[in-house]
């Protein structure tokens, strides 16, 4: 296990540097946005730019990896996301950085896909579920600590996106520099969404709203953290205390679920967010300190959502077709993240920075009642034949395939403990 950690730290750096500056950019150009063209629904659509990029990148980054390779591609998409990262700063107009994000997010895909290939390529039965609890780790780590770049410079003026462009540069050596033989292209996936609603509605619906919920927060906390008086420190440390509470309480969660109905969990969780979301409402007027705290358990119960519904779609469903119902699910997040900031703008528009936390309440609340109609009609799965919750990562199709529950897919889990050369 040591050994295949060792070979793979060049994937790992390359991963944390990438996010570092991907998370800076995020909570910057939200800002920026908000600064210059001042409608929060304009900011919410440039914002929503990103999200259409990761699902068009899910489709397109694929067969241009499959063509040129990993590293080429990796290449090239590191060096289109720098050069949208700068545009941002040259080139300052609305529809001009709503293309930027979708060439941003179509690169980051690109960028994610390649490097949680090469993880799955190295991945066996024995270590693919640790495998995956580090890169998770690394990622939500990567992700909170790059909010705190914000000090550094603020939000204004080149210097900010200047370096989350040297991230994004950055993180091209350790790839390029890579010993690592290249892995089997992943597949193109499929969105099979009819079929797999009549398989687990429930499990649709809560992916959905995963996404309108996690693509507002990420296009708009920042907005949100500014509206309430928040400093540039506050921001980051909002901003964070969400990242961190997914990180902290989805495995609590997670056991939860897998020894009740997985249906009542999420039913208790989205509801548990819900009424965070609006005590974060209520006391961010009055007692900031103790909403930033309750940031903690929204961002815990928000983030648990989406894993919440792929384990209780998995549970519908028989090995075999785990990996392309989550390829299918994870789409469909995306697609309700372009469309998550565009309605946030909306209602941040209409009521004010506060209208965020509304906004949360109301889509949580929704899937906490859908939930409980659920376990009203629904079918009954004991407890002893559930599968087991896994954190899920909403990257690349390829981090699917890392994924403990769909190891021996198609016998297509790697047997060869070997490691290749370190890098």
């Amino acid at each position: 296990m040591l050994r295949t950690f060792y070979s793979i730290y060049s994937l790992l750096t390359a991963v944390a540097l990438l996010l570092l500056g991907s998370g800076l950019l995020g909570t910057v150009v939200a800002l920026r946005a908000s600064a210059e063209f001042l409608s929060n629904d304009l900011t919410g659509l440039i914002m929503s730019g990103f999200f259409l990029g990761y699902v068009v990148g899910s489709y397109v980054c694929p067969r241009i990896q499959h063509n040129v390779g990993h590293i080429r591609s990796f290449s090239a998409f590191a060096a289109i996301g720098c050069a949208s990262v700068i545009l941002h700063a040259l080139w300052v107009d609305p529809l001009a950085w709503w293309v930027l994000r979708v060439l941003t997010g179509i690169s980051m895909l690109g960028m994610y896909l390649a490097i949680e290939s090469w993880l799955n390529n190295l991945a066996t039965n024995e270590n693919r579920g640790r495998l995956f609890a580090v890169y998770m780790t690394i990622n939500l780590l990567a992700l909170g600590s790059g909010q705190y770049m914000l000090l550094i410079y603020g939000f204004d003026g080149t210097e900010p996106l200047v370096l989350s462009a040297l991230f994004f540069s950055l993180a091209l050596v350790p790839i390029a520099l890579t010993r690592m033989l290249q892995p089997t292209p992943v597949s193109v996936p499929h969105l099979g969404l009819r079929q797999l609603y009549r398989t687990s509605p429930l499990g649709v619906i809560g992916a959905l709203i995963s996404g309108l919920v996690s693509g507002a927060f990420w296009g708009l906390g920042p907005i949100y953290a500014t509206g309430v008086g928040l400093t540039e420190f506050g921001i980051a440390l909002f901003m964070s205390a969400v990242i961190f509470g997914g990180a902290l309480l989805q495995f609590p969660i997670g056991h939860l679920s897998d020894n009740h109905d997985r249906r009542l969990v999420l039913q208790n969780v989205s509801l548990l967010g819900a009424v965070a979301a609006l005590a974060v409402f209520f006391l961010s007027v009055t007692h900031l300190q103790y909403a930033l705290i309750l940031s903690v358990a929204l961002g815990g119960c928000a983030f648990s959502v989406y894993s919440l519904s792929v384990a209780h779609t998995n549970d519908h469903l028989d090995s075999n077709h785990m990996l392309e119902s989550s390829q299918s699910l994870l789409l469909l997040s995306g697609i309700g993240s372009a469309i998550g900031p565009i309605l946030a703008g909306l209602a941040i528009e209409w009521s004010g920075s506060h209208g965020l936390m509304l906004y949360f309440s109301i889509l949580l609340m929704l899937l906490a009642l859908y939930s409980a109609r659920r376990r009203r009609v629904g079918a009954v799965i004991p407890t002893e034949e559930q599968g087991e919750f896994v954190a899920m990562a909403r990257t690349s199709p390829a981090v699917l395939e890392l994924d403990p529950r769909v190891e021996a897919e198609d016998g297509e889990a790697a047997d060869n403990p070997s490691a290749p050369p370190p890098a």
